[in-house]
């Protein structure tokens, strides 16, 4: 760390680190259990018997590009997108097998080979970007470091995405994960540096993300969501609100939060719950791990599969 960007830091910067590694815990374990359902015939008997794989968990793009996030935080106190380019690039070449997607692939490729990632993310799909799920699922841990205030994680969270995601989907859905880790995080701080958010629900995570996310697709369905009661079972809001199978910040995003909504002092129940829905299990569970991660802290996140995850390469 050079000496300009050390006197850049928040003077409570240490706590910030300290928060955002918590939604990092909980949005690998999310990732690295629900991986292991992928691909098996017989998914929906295992996952409604809370079936525990043997082994141990290994993580996939999603928690690598999240520990990618977290780096650049503690070392700037904000998302510098040019570093975080660069690292995304690096991790993914030291270890392309995580299951990244092609799309996903491409862009760092071409990152790594020198292309600037304003020009790799922009060619992605005609020009358009990518409006997929890939940058809401490494988002939490932005909400956490700046639980603070609302308006830096949405700048913060914007930053982020744009690396990979030029699409304004592809932003808005990494701008609502990180302000519901956010507002998780005000709900049940536990540090002097947050200000709690008193006598607010669970339901709020989805006040508070449609409000701050950009009109579009994502921001629709999450207010479809808001009106979403939790007594609705788990299939019958897949349906509604998608699942992830379509692989885009829209059809990802608002059962993501629904679901940790419904289950946000219970790390367990919401990751099964989450589970159940299918689709893109793995993300899904990722994002609503780094969420409900923030009201539980790391005690809430049971020991035994903290110790079956793989150790994060941090």
């Amino acid at each position: 760390m050079t000496s300009l960007e050390a006197s850049n830091l928040p003077i409570d910067h240490v706590d910030r680190v300290a928060r955002a590694r918590v939604s990092l815990e909980g949005l690998s374990i999310g990732d690295a259990l629900g991986e292991r359902f992928f691909y098996k015939s017989e998914v929906e008997w295992l996952i409604g018997h809370h079936a525990m794989p043997a082994g141990t968990w290994k993580y996939t793009d999603d928690t690598m590009m999240a520990l990618s996030i977290v780096e650049i935080l503690t070392r700037y106190g904000r998302i510098e997108p040019d570093a975080l380019a660069e690292r995304f690039a690096e991790r993914y070449r030291s270890d392309p097998d995580r299951g990244y997607g092609p799309t996903a692939m491409g862009i760092l490729e071409d990152i790594g080979s020198g292309v600037p990632w304003e020009v790799a993310s922009r060619q992605a799909f005609h020009g358009e970007g990518s409006m997929g799920n890939g940058s809401a699922m490494r988002a939490g841990p932005i909400g956490a470091y700046f639980a603070d205030s609302f308006d830096a994680v949405a700048e913060n969270a914007c930053n982020s995405a744009k690396v990979t995601h030029a699409h304004s989907e592809g932003q808005a859905g990494a701008i609502a994960v990180a302000i519901a880790a956010a507002q998780a995080c005000r709900m049940h701080t536990e540090t002097s540096s947050v200000t709690p958010t008193e006598h607010a629900g669970p339901r709020s995570i989805l006040t508070v993300a449609a409000a701050f996310t950009p009109d579009g697709k994502t921001r629709q369905r999450l207010r479809t969501a808001l009106a979403l009661p939790f007594t609705e079972s788990v299939a019958a809001a897949a349906a509604i609100l998608g699942n992830g199978s379509r692989v885009i910040a829209s059809d990802t995003v608002p059962f993501a939060l629904w679901c940790a909504a419904r289950h946000l002092t219970d790390y367990e129940s919401a990751f099964w719950a989450t589970a159940s829905g299918l689709g893109d299990i793995d993300t899904n569970c990722a994002i609503v791990g780094s969420i409900v991660a923030m009201a539980v802290g790391r005690l809430g996140i049971p020991r035994a599969w903290i110790d079956a995850r793989e150790p994060l390469s941090l």
